[in-house]
């Protein structure tokens, strides 16, 4: 098993839909995939699941169901159960009244599963901010906070038999970050071509390296042997670019000069490599263009954006989008598993052939 945190320290680039889109394809490509959903906003939880879903997930009443504009259920009978999101999994860590707690995953369909977030998993932020120093002295119960993402993540991924771990998480470097990126194996950062977003970069390679020297120098050598504790790697798997509105099959004029320093930021920031390389393009895992008029119907049908067909609303020449789209999360799926040295079981059917 491999696990891929998605992260950029600048929000708005795209990182849940591609987190979204990717694990929907890696499982086409054949592979056992949990998309887990460390972001508290908890976006990636809102793409995957029905609102009604979300609603029992979350123990909330259905305002839906109670207007009539959605049939009820037996509770616990679809895809969720109430209480099953990362939050309820660390609740008995911030009350204080014992570990992790076991949480189900989500099954969306074979082969594809999701750890459930939650708003109230903001709560945690403090607890564990607090936990991190004293970690470093080896306290027993800092050492249990300070891990729990990663148990809770290694006891579902074992439920599930998952073969790759995508991690959303947000565009932050606070104590629910750090926690969350310490407990992956690689770190795949989305970016878009502008000043922002390459602050978040500059900003994001340093933070990663001492956050790996201080998990490992300083905690990882106490933690006793019956705690599970992840290695802290974070390996710089590679970068890809969300492409502005297009022209002419063209990036916009008006990013190229973004786009030209990217191998640049990258090299020095994120893998320290001195003298940084201006032109070495290699780390670049793909660019994808802006599919923003697919993304409602995708939203109103959901389900992936390469999924669309034309009872979806996705008619006429859409449809020749809906088959670009495809074949370049295709790519971005096969290359990004070459990259952890995981080969797909077999291609995906197209578009036209899943189309009824």
């Amino acid at each position: 098993m491999t696990s891929i945190a998605l992260f950029n320290n600048k929000g708005g680039v795209g990182k849940t839909t591609l987190t979204y889109h990717l694990a929907h394809m890696i499982q086409r490509l054949g592979l056992s995939v949990l998309a887990v959903d460390l972001d508290p906003q908890a976006n990636l939880t809102s793409m995957c699941l029905e609102e009604t879903e979300i609603e029992e997930l979350w123990e909330n009443p259905s305002e839906l169901i109670n207007q009539g504009a959605a049939a009820a259920g037996l509770p616990g009978t679809g895809r969720v159960r109430s209480g099953q999101t990362i939050a309820d999994a660390v609740r008995p860590i911030l009350e204080g009244t014992g570990d992790i707690a076991t949480v189900e995953p989500a099954r969306l369909q074979p082969g594809l599963w999701l750890l459930p977030g939650s708003l109230d998993l903001s709560r945690f932020e403090d607890k564990l901010s607090n936990e991190w120093s004293r970690a470093y002295a080896g306290d027993i119960a800092a050492v249990r906070t300070s891990t729990s993402f990663h148990r809770i993540i290694e006891q579902a991924t074992r439920a599930v038999e998952a073969e790759v771990v995508l991690i959303d998480v947000g565009p932050n470097l606070g104590a629910i970050n750090r926690a969350a990126l310490i407990s992956a194996d690689t770190v795949l950062m989305p970016l878009a071509a502008d000043l922002f977003s390459l602050k978040g970069l500059s900003n994001l390679g340093p933070t990663l390296r001492q956050w790996r020297a201080d998990w490992q120098g300083l905690v990882l050598p106490r933690v006793p042997p019956n705690i599970s504790a992840p290695r802290a790697e974070m390996r710089p798997l590679g970068y890809v670019i969300m492409q502005p509105e297009m022209r002419l099959d063209r990036p916009v004029k008006a990013y190229e000069r973004w786009l030209q320093r990217i191998p640049w930021v990258y090299s020095s920031a994120v893998l320290d490599e001195s003298p940084p390389s201006r032109t070495d393009d290699r780390h670049r895992i793909a660019t994808l263009r802006n599919y923003r008029s697919l993304m409602p119907l995708a939203h109103d049908a959901r389900k992936p954006m390469f999924d669309l067909r034309p009872a979806d609303g996705a008619l006429g020449s859409t449809q020749q989008y809906v088959k670009t789209c495809f074949k370049e999360f295709r790519a971005l799926a096969q290359e990004v598993l070459a990259r952890i040295g995981e080969s797909p079981e077999e291609a995906p059917p197209s578009p036209a052939a899943n189309r009824r």
